[in-house]
């Protein structure tokens, strides 16, 4: 498998192409798209599928979610996914993740040309209180990487993807999960740098030295200041603009399911 472009690995596409239902997109997340997999790191696959009319026509609906893991020559893979309405409800709201998977670079699984349809709409579903988003899971994956003992790069990697996608999200109105890309072009932190080297290096690179804990904690606030200060200046709108388009998409996709 090449490392920089895994989509074409088979037992991806494997996994995928077993799914009980018609599938809109599946991309990958997690670690690869977020620039710092190790080796032995496992694939994360997020999409939308498109349930059956007798799945939604009754008096329960069921399969709105599915989530899956599995080993597969090897390779582990844990996919989840979302019914087309659930997910583009949740589009809808200041919900990021939603938006990180459709605009995954690494896409296993597309349905074309609705897959760049729904991106299309995405764009427009992008606000100003997506901050409330990114602040909230900062401020969360902190508190994991203050209760982790020894303390590891892996969790404090995830505090600086999710600020520093937060900030550039509110910057220029793009979505960019991966630290890496970031880093390089916008930010220039030398010590998230270190600590991506460190990941991908292995386990034995991977533990934080007491000494380094007030630094990364004064650039957690700092940063956490950044990204309010950029929510505060950001052009972005007040509220979505794509609820006629995803409804109108989702009636078309509903005839393409059936």
């Amino acid at each position: 498998m090449n490392p920089d472009d895994p989509t074409s690995d088979p037992r991806l596409q494997s996994v995928v192409a077993a799914h009980p239902y018609s599938l809109l997109f599946a991309t990958i997340s997690g670690a690869h798209l977020y620039g710092f997999p190790s080796t032995d790191s496992d694939f994360d696959l997020r999409g939308v599928h498109l349930l059956p009319s007798d799945k939604l026509l009754g008096l329960e609906v069921t399969d709105e979610t599915l989530t899956h893991e599995q080993i597969i020559g090897g390779l582990e893979v844990d996919l989840v996914t979302h019914d087309a309405r659930k997910f583009f409800r949740l589009m809808l709201k200041k919900n990021g993740y939603v938006l990180e998977q459709i605009f995954s670079p690494l896409v296993v699984h597309a349905m074309q040309p609705q897959f760049e349809t729904l991106r299309d709409i995405a764009r427009r579903c992008i606000t100003r209180h997506h901050v409330h988003h990114y602040q909230g899971f900062a401020q969360n994956q902190w508190k994991l990487f203050e209760k982790d003992h020894p303390r590891r790069v892996k969790p404090l990697l995830y505090v600086y993807r999710v600020l520093l996608t937060g900030i550039h999200l509110m910057h220029v109105g793009e979505v960019e999960a991966n630290l890496v890309t970031l880093n390089e072009g916008e930010f220039h932190l030398r010590h998230v740098e270190e600590l991506v080297a460190r990941k991908r290096a292995g386990a034995e690179q991977g533990i934080l030295a007491d000494d380094d804990i007030a630094f990364h904690e004064g650039e957690f606030h700092r940063l956490m200041g950044e990204l309010e200060a950029a929510a505060e200046r950001s052009q972005l709108p007040e509220l979505p603009a794509g609820y006629a388009d995803l409804n109108a998409l989702l009636l078309s996709l509903r005839a393409v399911g059936h």
